[in-house]
């Protein structure tokens, strides 16, 4: 069975998103949250659809992409249960579900190739969290959502 997968980008990622649904359509089953075009839009808006879509089980894991994939970090890290991680590099992509068992990945189209992009979804899907000590420490920052 294919792992499930909500992708969303603003604008300044669409050409990205494109080339990730080509290369990974056949290895994952792929909902594509957006958007579809080169008009400007608010990315907080699709970071939003794809954590629902992870939160509620619909997708294993959340792709975010905007032009530097800062903002979509931002504001999905706003969404109590979500631990998105901007990766720019096949490492980080390990680490971040190893140690910080993340569960949304944010790349930004101005720095990351499609290819590259591909590999750091296929690390990131095939990596597990590791727990024992990063689990305390993952415990913490989610006791935030509680507190602030």
């Amino acid at each position: 069975m294919k792992q499930k997968i909500s992708i969303g980008c603003d604008h300044g990622a669409v050409a990205l998103k494109t080339a990730l649904l080509e290369i990974l359509g056949g290895e994952y089953e792929i909902s594509d949250d957006g958007t579809f075009g080169n008009e400007s839009v608010d990315y907080p808006d699709f970071a939003e659809k794809v954590c629902s879509d992870v939160l509620s089980g619909k997708a294993s894991f959340g792709v975010l992409l905007c032009t530097t994939g800062i903002g979509m970090s931002i504001a999905a890290n706003k969404i109590a249960g979500i631990r998105a991680a901007l990766c720019h590099n096949a490492d980080c992509a390990k680490f971040s579900r190893l140690h910080n068992n993340a569960n949304v990945i944010c790349m930004g189209a101005k720095y990351v190739p499609p290819a590259l992009a591909a590999e750091m979804v296929r690390i990131f899907a095939e990596t597990q969290f590791e727990g024992g000590r990063h689990e305390r420490r993952v415990c913490k920052f989610t006791a935030f959502e509680r507190l602030h």
